[in-house]
């Protein structure tokens, strides 16, 4: 077996977003970092919904989930709890260990690591870097309809998938939403209505 499924979703909901509330942890301390209450919510429907599908669905179980470091990689280098805390319920669920061996900055050691695996990898991180880096280093300028190149700032509810057959083949690509929240859409991004 030498497939590599890829999919890509941005951390759940956060501070000064469409939904109210101060960002906290899991235990519920304030920190502007971290998720709010919604994007706790969310976290938990992603477990769900990785760990009830099989190998044949749309969201097959991934057997390692990477999440951008809770934490800088370099000194002024940006970063956020949120992709963490929006991988380990289901990594839990899945009796894995979230990797995250790689920060914001560090898109391209990242896919550089992802694409020499086989099997499904399933990524948390910032949807600047989803768009701008992760996926222009994923393609090598391989050109596919519908690759977004700028993430919609106003979604937490897509799941860009990408899957090739065997290494170096061509990658194929899907936006897939399933609408796991009240308010969530399945139009592709900037079509909303």
């Amino acid at each position: 077996m030498s497939f590599l499924t890829v999919m890509l979703a941005r951390h759940a909901e956060k501070p000064g977003g469409e939904f109210p509330g101060k960002g906290s942890t899991f235990k519920g301390t304030r920190d502007e970092k971290s998720l709010v209450m919604r994007g706790w919510q969310r976290a938990g429907a992603w477990a769900a919904l990785f760990s009830l599908s099989d190998a044949t669905g749309d969201y097959p179980p991934p057997n390692v989930i990477y999440a951008a470091k809770p934490e800088p990689v370099a000194e002024g280098a940006s970063f956020s709890h949120r992709p963490w805390e929006t991988a380990v319920p289901v990594a839990k669920r899945l009796h894995l260990d979230p990797n995250t061996n790689y920060g914001v900055t560090q898109e391209a050691d990242l896919v550089k690591e992802i694409t020499a695996m086989t099997g499904v990898a399933l990524v948390f991180w910032e949807h600047k870097a989803i768009a701008e880096t992760i996926i222009p280093a994923l393609l090598k300028g391989q050109e596919l309809p519908g690759i977004p190149t700028k993430w919609d700032g106003e979604r937490f509810d897509v799941v860009l998938r990408f899957d090739r057959a065997v290494p170096d083949a061509p990658w194929s690509f899907r936006q897939l939403s399933p609408r796991l929240l009240d308010g969530d859409t399945d139009q592709p991004f900037k079509k909303r209505t």
